[in-house]
């Protein structure tokens, strides 16, 4: 089993870490996603026996991933989403984002998806800063989520920049506590609970916020790049960072958001036949379950070496020992 040297930050804010070595997760499949025809795959959800996605470039869609032999079909449920509650985003971030919705569609830029045990979906929109929750019959509304969230984010340094807002969203199984990610520059945690038919934060809705810069896997340089939080998901009382850039998932504390232990894909992500031509990571999407993890491209319909252009699901085994083990 060969390992990759990352930089691996075991508290929240350190820029500068001794590297360590990552175990490599192992590949078990590998789906082309077709019949999703924007592409742009940006967030999985296993909800009961069947895994959805959503695309950042839809605003009115989920899909239903079918597996038929080595392929995922997607289907299609729309739904309508009510007029998005008022931005708390500053101005001008607010009208970068409308003119990049007009350009290249996706104005809501739905990013991640997650869904609890009564069978809702939820949705961090990127552009909004806001939660859409997609109930089991169709049925659509915006979580009430207190100001607070933004103003603190911005003030840790988060959703300062144009793209890149929150990233990834977790909600556990109850539906009780919702979790998201800010992307990069400076990415972070942030935590809110609910409270009958509203959400607030408790003691803070900062769990952790960090910048800086880690190499990237030598397959792609080993160059600096931004520290990133792409996907996030939620298992066994932890949390998952799906670290694109890097090519690694971290399983971090739910109290304070720091990271105990994490394992690279990059091994696999990083073959030449399934290269891209761009210098950056295309993993947008994390779902995490006892016996492995589902990992998804957003590749923009890039062709990658092997000349494949539709999205792309990963399938990965649990590393030794489990999600949970203690090191």
């Amino acid at each position: 089993m060969r390992h990759h040297l990352l930089a691996l930050g075991l508290l929240a804010g350190v820029a500068n870490a001794e590297p360590v070595q990552l175990e490599e997760l192992q590949l078990q499949r590998e789906f082309p996603v077709t019949q999703m025809p924007s592409g742009h795959l940006s967030g999985l959800a296993m909800c009961g026996e069947a895994l959805w996605a959503v695309s950042d470039r839809d605003d009115d869609r989920l899909y239903q991933l079918h597996q038929e032999d080595d392929l995922l079909r997607a289907e299609a449920e729309t739904f309508v989403a009510p007029e998005p509650p008022e931005s708390t985003l500053p101005w001008g971030l607010r009208m970068r984002n409308w003119a990049a919705g007009l350009v290249r569609g996706g104005k809501l830029d739905f990013e991640g998806l997650s869904c609890d045990t009564q069978g809702n979906r939820y949705l961090i929109s990127e552009t909004r800063a806001a939660v859409l929750q997609v109930a089991s019959n169709g049925s659509t509304e915006w979580l009430n989520l207190p100001g607070a969230v933004v103003r603190q984010a911005r003030a840790s340094g988060m959703l300062l920049h144009f793209n890149q807002g929150f990233e990834g969203i977790a909600v556990d199984p109850a539906g009780e506590r919702l979790w998201l990610a800010a992307e990069q520059r400076r990415r972070g945690l942030a935590v809110l609970h609910r409270r009958g038919s509203s959400w607030r934060c408790t003691g803070g809705c900062v769990l952790t916020s960090e910048g800086g810069d880690e190499p990237s896997p030598a397959a792609l340089g080993g160059q600096m790049a931004a520290r990133d939080f792409s996907g996030l998901a939620y298992f066994g009382e932890k949390l998952f960072t799906l670290e694109r850039q890097s090519h690694r998932i971290c399983r971090r504390a739910l109290g304070d958001g720091v990271a105990e232990l994490c394992w690279s894909f990059a091994d696999e992500a990083l073959r030449e036949p399934r290269r891209y031509a761009q210098d950056y990571g295309m993993a947008e999407a994390l779902w995490i379950d006892k016996e492995g993890a589902w990992i998804g491209l957003d590749n923009g319909e890039q062709p990658r070496g092997d000349g494949e252009q539709r999205p792309i699901v990963w399938r990965f085994a649990a590393p030794r020992g489990g999600w949970s083990r203690r090191s």
